[in-house]
């Protein structure tokens, strides 16, 4: 077992190291993004599946919430996983490659900021909602891994982990988020 839990830590750390290799630029494209879009009065809106799904409500409570600065103002995020009843509903009616499209189209407006997460780069649902966010003039962005898949073409913006590990990537991405959260509380502080 203690030598399952070290190999674990050790590609762990592997890919961290690629990570901040070969992601710096692209974090700090998107945190000038997210800043611009928040200092714009524009919201987030960002999704995925899974542990993703997780990720993305983990995202939006940061920001309406608090990361570390609690005198920072509510930020505007919607995380589109968190409603049960659209989730079921639009899934059941139009089925599960529209979850998220239909959400960003009755919620996003111009100028917004949607992100998707996907590990595989290839979701569907994501990617069909990132192009109906484009379309009504929303910026895009993914946080992806493996190759970036398809969304990476679509998105403005794009951090891609340097992984085809599933949990290696999830773990990347909850650590990205964080660094964008420390990097937006900087940039809201009450001065």
């Amino acid at each position: 077992m203690q030598e399952k839990i070290i190999l674990e830590l050790e590609e762990h750390n592997r890919m961290m190291a690629r990570l901040c290799d070969e992601c710096i630029n692209s974090v700090m494209s998107l945190s000038d993004l997210l800043i611009h879009t928040l200092k714009s009065g524009r919201k987030l809106i960002v999704f995925g599946n899974g542990g993703s799904s997780a990720d993305a409500q983990h995202f939006a409570c940061e920001l309406v919430g608090s990361f570390r600065n609690k005198k920072r103002h509510a930020l505007p995020a919607i995380a589109l996983t968190t409603n049960t009843s659209n989730l079921t509903s639009i899934s059941n009616d139009f089925g599960f490659e529209e979850v998220f499209k239909r959400q960003v189209e009755a919620l996003a407006q111009k100028g917004d900021l949607c992100i998707g997460i996907s590990t595989s780069g290839r979701s569907s649902n994501v990617y069909k909602a990132l192009a109906a966010a484009k379309k009504i003039g929303c910026k895009t962005a993914a946080l992806l891994g493996n190759d970036g898949g398809i969304i990476k073409k679509i998105v403005d913006c794009t951090v891609i982990v340097p992984s085809d590990s599933t949990p290696r990537i999830q773990e990347a991405h909850i650590f990205i988020i964080h660094i964008l959260c420390g990097i937006v509380d900087e940039a809201f502080a009450k001065k």
